[in-house]
């Protein structure tokens, strides 16, 4: 009996040093911590953890409030491949203004658009990076699929000529 006794005395201890705790050192997740950098006016960066299923968009979402952020947390950590977050990778958030629906990263950049406007698709591409390629954006991917009709975007092959608008 006095065995349990004391094993409920240990667990009520550290139930109370982990409620302290946590009161202490203030917001506990990563959404969390961004809410109140947002209410208090701190812009200054961060760090993320990636998590399961996350991609730099939806990291974006969560701690600058808008997804077209995800270039900004790219350029910020140097990725090569904004594909290609792992679970557990530590990203860096730089403090920046939310972006805005069609805002352009970088609006000096120069368009290589073929002359006769087509483009031939090859291994790897996507719509998204022949948008890049061709009009320094990706954002214009949208506009390409509906010109060529495409019902599933996201399935190209290698060889497919496609009109640019």
């Amino acid at each position: 009996m006095f065995l349990g006794l004391a094993v409920v005395v240990v667990i009520g201890v550290l139930i109370v040093n982990y409620v302290k705790d946590r009161r202490v050192s203030g917001p506990a997740t990563e959404t969390e911590k961004k809410a109140e950098q947002a209410a208090t006016g701190s812009g200054a960066s961060s760090t993320y953890t990636v998590a399961a299923g996350e991609t730099l968009w939806s990291i974006a979402e969560k701690t600058i409030g808008s997804g077209y952020n995800w270039v900004d947390i790219r350029d910020a950590n140097k990725l090569t491949n904004a594909d290609q977050v792992e679970v557990g990778q530590t990203l860096a958030i730089p403090s920046v203004a939310k972006r805005e629906p069609g805002q352009i990263a970088n609006a000096m950049v120069e368009v290589k658009r073929p002359a006769d406007g087509k483009y031939t698709v090859k291994k790897g591409d996507s719509l998204w990076s022949i948008s890049v390629a061709t009009y320094g954006t990706g954002f214009r991917w949208t506009e390409i699929a509906t010109l060529n009709k495409l019902e599933h975007p996201n399935v190209i092959h290698t060889g497919n000529v496609l009109m640019l608008p």
